[in-house]
């Protein structure tokens, strides 16, 4: 029987989840999570052997939480599950930790599949996904600006691009507006960007998120 941990911050997410889940042999849901500080406890609290995990919580980085679960338990297996379809947010997660990248689109058809794989020691990432890391090796080794970002920095850059004001990005990462100030200045620094706009119109060229090619 495969133990698993449900952690998103959607009730409706996670109650689908559970449903896919109930109605396959070998699955049992032991505990569910509806943010970082919830998750990390639940973790730490109980036996599992796969935790699906949103990396877009309240409280802090989902690359950051993924991190730090790993170096907790390191025995238990992550399969991310996200809205994010863009290939450098699986590749950093694959980096923190995670042994499998599903997008929630894709869960209904994938969700039992990707599990089992993980649970068995393997790796997932859906065929779409796949496609994207396929296509991502042509493009030249040279280091791209937004490369040299830490991990926190690529996510309040997403959420730059996305067009959230520093108070919201605050809340939303649980830290004061000083401190993602000090981060937007760190981003423009390390990308060489002289303003917010230009870090905006970078994300549309390169295609870097879904949010920002809406807005293009």
């Amino acid at each position: 029987m495969t133990k698993v941990l449900i952690a998103d911050d959607h009730t409706l997410v996670r109650a689908g989840l559970r449903h896919l889940l109930d109605h396959e042999s070998g699955f049992e849901v032991v505990g569910e999570g509806n943010d970082a500080a919830s998750t990390l406890a639940l973790v730490r609290q109980t036996a599992a052997h796969v935790l699906v995990l949103d990396l877009s919580m309240p409280g802090r980085s989902g690359l950051e939480l993924l991190k730090q679960i790993k170096d907790e338990k390191p025995a238990l297996r992550i399969l991310v599950l996200t809205m994010h379809a863009e290939q450098q947010y699986a590749a950093r997660a694959f980096k923190a930790g995670a042994s499998g990248y599903l997008t929630k689109e894709s869960a209904s058809s994938e969700l039992v599949s990707a599990i089992n794989k993980v649970a068995s020691g393997g790796a997932y990432v859906s065929l779409s996904m796949a496609e994207r890391f396929a296509q991502s090796l042509g493009e030249p080794a040279d280091i791209m600006p937004h490369q040299r970002l830490s991990d926190r920095e690529f996510d309040v850059f997403k959420r730059l691009c996305a067009g959230e004001s520093i108070n919201h990005i605050s809340e939303a990462l649980c830290v004061s507006a000083k401190t993602i100030s000090t981060y937007k200045a760190r981003i423009l620094e390390k990308m060489q960007m002289p303003h917010e706009a230009a870090l905006v119109r970078y994300a549309v060229r390169h295609r870097l998120f879904d949010d920002a090619n809406e807005n293009d």
